[in-house]
């Protein structure tokens, strides 16, 4: 049992993991371009959200920019919002056909990597999950979301080319960051979460697979993330593999954890804009509330945000979040 799933199964109230690393920037006087542009920043960063919160897992951010920069995509930054990827890098089969395939390191991977180094050296024990993009999520950023969608039907064979190139890339740097020391990593694929089921199946399900049979094990897991898909994706989520699953708000939780075997550990789903930052404390603490009665009996749920938690959340809103699960009753497993 990896230290992230020991966590959840021996935990007497339900484990609160919420995706938060960029409202940080409000403890350090950082911004979210020095976040995702120095790790040393960014590592320093979480460390001062884990202290403030008393987290029970440290988490490199959740930039889904960093790998396609790394293939070549344009990446526009802000100080205040997570970078964007703009234009189209690849746009037709022979553009997929001769895409280059970058090393591990390249660009700002290497910033990911060294944070995530950084946060195992100074955590004293504490998981750290890496985060990185997952394959169809990826092959929207470069070919275009649109565009990736409507190719799974009008040219699947180019999507799945590029599909081939992105996961044999993903599956490399899910294994550099288990190298760096991380107890797991976030494959982020929210793009999966617009196919129909059957299209998750075949299009993200098998690639994301892949990296999972390729890396875990040893201590190391994988949580699969989707804040687009809904209860009618379940069983293409299931199979990809993944032993931990993380849902966002369009996702009915008690539903998820009724059908998905209880084995699987599943996570969600305070939707981050809607309830984090637009939310009272009072608000906040209610719905937590609410979320966590409505999965009393299962001992293998994580109540965490439905996606990453803007820079502008209010920290007060965060304090009422770990308040109230720290004040739950002990729970039958």
């Amino acid at each position: 049992m990896t230290a992230l799933s020991q966590l959840v199964w021996t935990s007497q109230i339900p484990l609160a993991m919420p995706v938060a690393t960029f409202p940080g920037v409000a403890l350090t006087g950082t911004t979210v371009r020095d976040l995702v542009q120095d790790a040393g920043k960014q590592s320093l960063t979480q460390l001062a959200f884990h202290r403030r919160f008393g987290t029970n897992v440290l988490m490199s951010c959740m930039d889904l920019s960093v790998e396609a920069e790394a293939f070549g995509a344009a990446v526009t930054f802000s100080d205040t919002e997570v970078p964007t990827v703009t234009g189209r890098f690849v746009s037709d089969e022979a553009g997929a056909s001769s895409l280059r395939i970058p090393s591990i390191g390249k660009g700002r991977t290497q910033v990911y990597l060294d944070a995530v180094g950084r946060l195992v050296g100074m955590g004293k024990g504490v998981p750290v999950l890496a985060g990185m993009i997952g394959p169809f999520s990826l092959a929207g950023r470069l070919y275009g979301v649109s565009e990736t969608l409507l190719a799974t039907a009008a040219a699947p064979e180019t999507i799945g080319g590029l599909l081939e190139k992105v996961t044999g890339f993903l599956l490399s740097y899910a294994a550099a960051f288990k190298s760096a020391g991380a107890s797991g990593v976030i494959i982020a694929e929210p793009t999966a979460g617009l196919l129909s089921p059957r299209g998750m199946a075949a299009y993200s399900s098998p690639y994301v697979k892949r990296i999972i049979e390729g890396v875990e094990g040893d201590g190391f897991e994988v949580i699969l993330h989707n804040c687009a898909a809904k209860t009618i994706h379940l069983e293409a989520v299931a199979a990809s593999g993944a032993h931990i699953v993380h849902f966002g708000a369009p996702m009915d939780i008690p539903a998820a954890l009724a059908n998905l075997p209880r084995g699987m550990i599943v996570c969600g789903n305070l939707d981050p804009a809607g309830v984090f930052v637009q939310s009272t404390p009072a608000a906040i603490a209610q719905l937590t509330r609410n979320l966590i009665a409505s999965t009393e009996g299962y001992g293998n749920f994580v109540i965490s945000s439905g996606c990453d938690i803007p820079a502008a959340t209010p920290l007060e809103n965060l304090d009422a979040f770990f308040h109230e699960v720290s004040a739950t009753k002990p729970r039958l497993k």
